[in-house]
């Protein structure tokens, strides 16, 4: 309960104190990437319950000759691999929080289509609400293997605590800031399951 009135409140003032952020990046968007501005995708929430995640739009709706959209790397333009960098994709799950389908912290929400590949020891990371951050961002972010990031969510949904959320959510500011352990190569975006394992 304190977790969940924490994430209300400083979501609740993030967005007041970002909306000229908002405000700006949306229009960015329209103006680079056209509309929608915002990209919808369901994603697994607490207990594995599906949920619309909100982000910016990163990518174009451009197709081939068959009308079939390109990869992922062809539609991610500079100005949508900025946004990603920058984290600013992000700031709409902002609204999920205040939903309750998210909180500021917790493990990344995957796709749904990975459920199915988890072990039992993995689908413990559904145990606790998906988040903007979280512990495997603040230790290694996309310079580290699933493996790892999934050690990383486990611990986490173990041992989370307001004091961890708040250091969690300090190291995260500190993290984007200097652009440390990011890396927006398509590869990670459009990474895979191979047997209970991510391939990168």
């Amino acid at each position: 309960m304190i977790k969940r009135l924490f994430d209300i409140a400083a979501a609740s003032a993030a967005i007041v104190i970002l909306s000229p952020v908002y405000a700006i990046t949306a229009y960015k968007v329209r103006q680079n990437l056209g509309s929608p501005v915002l990209f919808r995708q369901t994603r697994p929430g607490l207990n594995g319950k599906p949920f619309d995640m909100v982000k910016f739009r990163t990518m174009t709706d451009c197709r081939d000759s068959e009308g079939n959209l390109l990869p992922n790397k062809d539609r991610l333009t500079p100005f949508g691999k900025m946004l990603r960098n920058t984290s600013l994709d992000e700031l709409p799950e902002l609204w999920n929080v205040l939903k309750g389908d998210m909180s500021l912290v917790g493990p990344r929400p995957l796709l749904m289509e990975y459920l199915p590949l988890y072990s039992e020891e993995q689908a413990h990371r559904h145990n606790a609400r998906p988040g903007i951050t979280g512990y495997a961002q603040v230790n290694g972010r996309n310079a580290i293997d699933w493996d790892r990031k999934f050690e990383l969510d486990l611990w986490y949904v173990d041992n989370q605590s307001l004091w961890l959320d708040i250091k969690i959510l300090v190291k995260t500011v500190k993290k984007v800031l200097v652009k440390d352990d990011i890396n927006s190569s398509e590869d990670i975006t459009m990474s895979k399951f191979t047997g209970n394992k991510y391939k990168i």
